[in-house]
């Protein structure tokens, strides 16, 4: 008894004791099914369908008593037809089921990529935006080709204007040695002063002391 109470776990469900009915692979079951209701759901089905039916009525109608295997009301047929529409349902069921489930499946995963690729954007459209207000403090070709314009036009000029200095220069001294000195104009940093001579004249008539 010991024994047997230390075999039984009671970690592990007890198995059901009695008629234990096979198992079947539901996977493979449920291909077979999808088979079935498939081919159910296609034209050539009802077409050979409607020729057997048909077959079956002209034969127990117009055949010898004898060969009728269904005569009129036509029982066995009836069964028949009541078998496969008991097992044609459940079948179509099954198949839908599976389909279902198929459906959601790829309902959540396009939900998921949906999810990502909006992240995916998100994150793109920011990363453009700081590239746009990046951009917007860089100097672009059209303001660095202007500034070099004007960089050459200002260099043009102090180059016009050296070269007028150099110009003046070389004139004023040729005509400073060219003449008797008459013609200089007086300033203040020659120390002659401005005027018409009247200061000299009054310096030359003053008496000595």
């Amino acid at each position: 008894m010991t024994e047997q109470r230390r075999a039984e776990r009671l970690d592990l469900p007890r198995e059901p004791r009695g008629f234990k009915l096979p198992r079947v692979d539901q996977e493979t079951f449920g291909r077979w099914a999808e088979g079935i209701a498939r081919g159910m759901g296609t034209a050539n089905f009802i077409v050979y369908m409607t020729l057997v039916i048909s077959a079956w009525f002209l034969w127990n109608t117009l055949a010898p008593a004898g060969m009728r295997f269904d005569p009129y009301t036509f029982t066995f047929l009836t069964l028949v037809l009541s078998i496969q529409a008991s097992y044609a349902a459940p079948l179509i069921l099954l198949a839908q089921n599976r389909q279902a489930d198929r459906d959601r499946v790829a309902m959540e995963e396009d939900r998921r990529r949906a999810t990502m690729q909006k992240a995916d954007t998100e994150y793109l459209a920011r990363e453009i935006a700081a590239l746009r207000i990046a951009l917007g403090e860089v100097a672009t070709r059209d303001f660095v080709r202007s500034e070099l314009t004007r960089l050459a036009e200002e260099l043009d000029e102090a180059a016009q204007r050296r070269q007028r200095l150099e110009r003046r220069h070389r004139e004023d001294p040729a005509a400073r040695t060219g003449g008797d000195g008459l013609d200089e104009p007086r300033d203040e940093v020659d120390g002659d002063q401005p005027g018409d001579g009247r200061h000299d004249r009054a310096a030359s008539h003053r008496p000595e002391s």
